[in-house]
């Protein structure tokens, strides 16, 4: 069995040439499209005009009854201030962040797929998960969830670091409660105090991008010990955080706004129009959606790679998005 492919400096390979994007914010991206466009149509329509396309017309396929999206998020520097504080040298694309998101009538689920989870890819190589958007791109990672998972695929939803970042900034901030100071050096993380406090777009990077989370817990510093599977369940927490600000905006120029901040940052397949986009995004309006993530175990490679497999217990949870 191939071990997965590193980076020279230890990061996972990935394509070049694709910008990255932030998958759990996408999602309320769609609510930008879809509250504002029965009120002001054409600042609608103009903002959606800037949203990138992807081929993957001989891809997709699709899900017998409800509707699956791809939701993926990337890391690219891409259009953001290189200023800006542990940000990192990395230039490229990487996926950062994956997750399916289906909706079947009025119900919305999501399902986290940590990045480390270790499948066999369209390469014939058997690797961490994002690593085939790293040789493949979107159509190599629809593909691989497609064939490991058995999830099909309706339509494909991308957002990038830039755009993540001028979401929160258009809304004005995002409000987190923190139930005890946190930190994080590599990430940029620093919460000082616990309690509700509004993250402006950098820190709210820091916060969900957090793979080494440390909470002062009674003078004594605690590190959550599950990596990735931990910073996913706080981009859930996130991701809530966003539709309730946006649930409580009520000025659609504010939310038409935000979404020209972001629009040139999106990435959808190309049969994804702005009337499905809308139908999407007033769906997910008030909705609460059902969380999970795939279920796995930690393994260690032969070269001593930690990644994560499927266990017993995956093919339940995974059964309620194949279907």
């Amino acid at each position: 069995m191939q071990e997965p492919a590193e980076a020279p400096d230890g990061l996972h390979v990935e394509a070049p040439s694709r910008r990255r994007r932030w998958p759990w914010v996408l999602l309320a991206l769609a609510l930008l499209i879809g509250l504002p466009l029965g009120i002001i149509g054409f600042s609608s329509w103009s903002a959606w005009r800037g949203v990138e396309r992807v081929e993957l017309s001989g891809v997709l396929q699709g899900s017998p009854t409800g509707t699956n999206y791809l939701v993926v998020g990337t890391d690219s520097r891409e259009g953001v201030d290189p200023n800006l504080p542990n940000l990192g040298s990395f230039s490229g694309a990487r996926t950062d962040t994956i997750a399916v998101m289906r909706v079947e009538g009025d119900t919305v689920s999501l399902l986290a797929i940590p990045r480390d989870l270790y499948v066999p890819l369209t390469t014939g190589t058997t690797n961490r998960i994002n690593a085939a958007f790293a040789f493949g791109g979107p159509a190599a990672l629809v593909t691989t969830v497609q064939t490991q998972l058995g999830i099909g695929i309706d339509h494909y939803l991308e957002v990038d670091l830039a755009g993540f970042l001028r979401l929160v900034d258009a809304l004005g901030g995002v409000t987190i409660h923190f139930p005890y100071p946190a930190f994080d050096e590599k990430s940029g993380l620093a919460i000082e105090m616990a309690g509700p406090t509004e993250l402006n777009g950098p820190e709210a990077l820091a916060f969900v991008r957090s793979r080494r989370y440390t909470e002062s817990i009674d003078g004594a510093f605690v590190t959550d010990p599950t990596s990735d599977l931990g910073r996913v369940q706080r981009q859930q927490r996130f991701l809530a955080a966003v539709m309730n600000e946006l649930g409580a905006t009520r000025n659609p120029f504010t939310l038409i706004g935000a979404m020209k901040a972001v629009g040139e940052h999106i990435a959808v397949d190309e049969g994804l129009g702005l009337v499905g986009a809308a139908r999407l995004g007033l769906t997910l309006r008030g909705a609460q959606p059902l969380s999970a993530t795939v279920p796995a175990d930690r393994f260690m490679t032969a070269s001593g790679a930690d990644v994560l497999v499927l266990n017993s217990e995956s093919d339940a949870v995974l059964a309620a998005f194949r279907d």
